[in-house]
């Protein structure tokens, strides 16, 4: 009886915690939508202030925190919800419970959770306009390198720190360089991204943050070919490579978080 008690226990913890992780996934992405659509603007443009209908936004955090709809508009008739504004708490619930699921009971997992809203919103900004605000990549890549460092130090980690620094420095070295070959073809945006995105492949080996990298390259090429196909693109059309790069950097967590637990 013992050995099945166990087992059931186990099962009970994995499920509690994919549960956990996906309720926190939708919360957190609730409230995306509104960061996206304030800060979706052109390079020489000021981040939005005001809701849609044009009415200031306030309230937690001055006012980013909350849907893209400010008070005002709560209590107006709905509006046409923004592009994938309906799936945006469904993919972040997905992402962080898949996660979960890979990652199981470990330290690590606290911090991608906190990780995973600032990416999605990263990748939809991305997609919209084209760019990566500093306000989020840089901020993201210290937070990652940050915050695992403790995690490293509690018992079940399964990772290291010193690896998720290099790595984030050497990913950033080689989208740089790329960057100063083909500065028309790869965004300064992307570099800084490939930080934090260095950071958390590194965490689990070198292995792992190749994977990542090559999947992000692959998915990219992938769909700029598809777009050249269709005859949408042609090879000097500009795509948004940022929802590539966490894309690719979300299926190298995935494995290098089953093949830490030997899943």
């Amino acid at each position: 009886m013992t050995a099945p008690f166990a087992s059931l226990t186990v099962v009970a913890v994995y499920a509690t915690l994919i549960a956990v992780a996906a309720l926190w996934g939708a919360a957190a992405g609730l409230l995306v939508p509104r960061a996206a659509y304030r800060l979706s603007v052109e390079p020489d443009e000021a981040w939005r202030d005001s809701c849609p209908a044009g009415h200031p936004y306030t309230g937690p955090l001055r006012g980013w925190l909350g849907g893209v709809r400010c008070a005002p508009c709560a209590t107006a008739p709905p509006a046409p919800p923004g592009p994938g504004a309906p799936a945006v708490p469904l993919v972040t619930a997905l992402v962080c419970a898949l996660l979960a699921a890979a990652t199981g009971p470990r330290p690590e997992l606290a911090v991608w959770l906190t990780l995973v809203p600032f990416a999605v919103l990263l990748a939809l900004i991305d997609r919209r306009v084209h760019r990566l605000p500093d306000r989020l990549t840089l901020p993201l890549a210290a937070a990652a390198a940050l915050l695992l460092g403790p995690v490293s130090l509690l018992p079940g980690a399964a990772g290291s720190w010193p690896g998720a620094l290099l790595g984030g420095l050497a990913l950033g070295a080689v989208y740089f360089l790329l960057f100063l070959i083909h500065p028309h073809g790869m965004g300064f945006g992307d570099v800084k991204l490939a930080l934090s995105l260095g950071v958390v492949l590194g965490w689990y080996g070198w292995g792992v943050l190749f994977t990542g990298s090559f999947a992000g390259f692959l998915l990219g090429s992938l769909y700029g070919l598809g777009l050249i196909a269709l005859g949408r693109a042609n090879r000097k059309t500009a795509i948004p490579f940022g929802p590539f790069m966490i894309s690719g950097a979300f299926a190298g967590m995935l494995f290098g978080a089953l093949a830490a637990t030997g899943g």
